[in-house]
């Protein structure tokens, strides 16, 4: 009986076991759950790796070609993760991510991506240790949170009236692009056009970039470069065909969005003339309707008129440019529909829809409208406007269109730096000096914290150690042997401590005039946590057609 119960027990006990291990891959398996989050995990960081080494001053750049041949060279992150063709859902993300810091701060767009990938090799570590998503999410959380506390109280207050300051922070921003060699001559340049269209330097908390128009032209160098306050550069010339002027002085501008020639049917209509006489007729008709504007315009006391771009028929024809050209009226014509507003707000004019309200109070006044010769191209100069507006355009030059657009690219950064101090007016120390901070006292709050709470806040200080790492890789330092060095800098209080890329040592930042603004480090860190958060979160990809 013992014997029979003894086994039976035995086999029931080994069924037991065959259930019980059935159950937990029913429960604590979810092999699927653990794939999806692994395969998320991977192409995201495979993402953050390609760009990683285009970080920091030394960084390299990237040649991209479309399939129509186009060529980019640069080392912007938002713009080489733009132009990239990624299939995975996850990867995609990390292109959200870098996009949202270009509009959040206009800057940081590498490292936001290269932080990003750092957490998400932590969190793979965390996942392989049986950690839940959800736990490793909310410490996180709280970690950036802290970060952001932490950079805070480290952070230099800065006043939008001390000039230099903005200037140290624009040259940092360009001095890692692939124009760096020329941030003396640029960062001035964003900075006076940012303080120029800020409306208010006291009390504004944001600049309209849409008032700063960056104008590209082949000729040159970069040195060449200049900025237009009280006035406007158009990338065109003037129409000369009827012999029209292309100089002027004590200009009276006037902006229309109305066309200078012959109206037409909204149809397609074709009008049949039979003799000779009817041809005749039809053209003293169009001459007495073009000469009613002329007249208008003569009246109004207008000599540079601007002509708004016209899809359905031309802007001006042959007889309007004649009779212009008689009565001595510069003509600009194809005038972009979206840069009427900029336009009108740089010249003091308003623009003007229909003949009938061509009157003096709607013309702008200047003191010289010229034609200008650069490279092969023209341009058109406005300048010492009665009274401007609050704009401001950049005459980019540059010997090739590659060097071009990368400096219209980097200006663009330059000015969003600006930007960021006028939205959060604090400066902190560049040069990785601020993650080897947060590494160093979130380290010592994770270790009062105690628990898995300070096991994964620990796990997100030493993963902010990869821009340090970076930083020194990519400028062919020693990584390990500077992190070590930086790490006992920062253990001995030196908080500004940063990696000299130039010297190959520690240095104080702030005495190298290495800076950043805070909102460029405090974004980079949240937009991180929160896309890394999300990529946790999800365990499972469900395609639908």
């Amino acid at each position: 009986f013992f014997a029979r119960e003894h086994g039976g027990l035995r086999g029931s006990r080994g069924k037991t076991q065959g259930q019980m291990s059935a159950d937990n891959t029913k429960f604590a398996g979810n092999e699927h759950q653990k794939d999806v989050r692994s395969s998320n995990i991977v192409a995201a960081k495979a993402v953050a790796n390609c760009i990683r080494t285009s970080l920091g001053p030394k960084g390299m750049d990237k040649m991209i070609t479309s399939a129509s041949g186009e060529v980019t060279i640069t080392n912007d992150g938002a713009t080489i993760l733009g132009k990239m063709e990624v299939q995975h859902p996850a990867a995609k993300m990390l292109m959200d991510l870098s996009s949202a810091q270009d509009v959040e701060a206009g800057d940081g767009t590498t490292s936001v991506v290269v932080i990003a990938g750092a957490l998400l090799n932590a969190a793979e570590r965390l996942l392989s240790r049986g950690l839940h998503p959800s736990v490793i999410s909310k410490a996180w959380q709280k970690a950036a949170v802290m970060s952001v506390d932490i950079l805070k109280k480290a952070a230099i207050p800065v006043d939008l009236s001390d000039r230099k300051s903005l200037i140290k922070a624009a040259s940092t921003s360009l001095n890692s692009k692939v124009i760096g060699g020329y941030s003396d001559q640029l960062a001035p340049i964003a900075v006076d056009a940012v303080l120029g269209v800020c409306e208010d330097i006291k009390s504004g908390t944001n600049v309209d970039l849409h008032d700063i128009k960056l104008v590209k032209k082949m000729g040159g160098t970069l040195e060449d470069t200049e900025l237009v306050l009280n006035g406007l550069v158009l990338d065109q010339g003037c129409v000369k065909t009827a012999g029209g002027p292309t100089k002027m002085q004590d200009c009276k501008i006037g902006l229309i969005q109305f066309c200078l020639s012959a109206p037409k049917t909204d149809m397609e209509n074709s009008v049949i003339v039979a003799d000779s006489a009817q041809i005749d007729r039809i053209f003293r008709e169009e001459r007495r309707y073009i000469l009613k504007m002329i007249k208008k315009i003569v009246k109004a006391g207008c000599n540079v008129l601007l002509v708004q771009k016209s899809i359905l028929r031309d802007a001006t024809n042959q007889l309007s440019q004649h009779y212009l050209a008689k009565k001595k009226i510069m003509l600009i014509q194809d005038i972009e529909r979206k840069d009427i507003e900029f336009v009108s707000k740089s010249l003091g004019c308003k623009p003007i829809a229909s003949i009938d309200a061509f009157t003096p109070d709607m013309l702008g006044e200047a003191k010289m409208c010229t034609e200008e010769t650069i490279g092969t191209g023209k341009i058109i100069r406005i300048s010492e406007v009665a009274k401007p507006g609050k704009a401001a355009t950049v005459l980019l030059q540059g010997s090739n269109r590659l060097v071009l657009d990368e400096a219209d690219r980097s200006m663009h950064d330059a000015l969003c730096v600006i930007r960021c101090l006028v939205k959060m007016r604090f400066l902190t120390a560049g040069g990785a000096a601020n993650e080897a901070e947060l590494t160093y006292q979130l380290s010592k709050e994770a270790q009062t914290m105690g628990g898995v709470e300070g096991y994964c806040t620990n796990a997100f200080a030493e993963a902010l150690e990869v821009i340090p790492y970076t930083l020194a890789e990519n400028a062919g330092l020693h990584p390990i042997k500077i992190v070590t060095k930086l790490r006992k800098q920062h253990a001995n209080g030196k908080s500004t401590a940063g990696i000299n890329i130039k010297k190959g040592e520690i240095s104080d930042m702030v005495k190298e005039d290495v800076l950043q603004p805070l909102l460029v480090s405090a974004s980079a860190i949240k937009l991180a946590t929160e896309t890394v958060q999300a990529i946790l979160k999800i365990d499972d990809i469900v395609p639908v057609r």
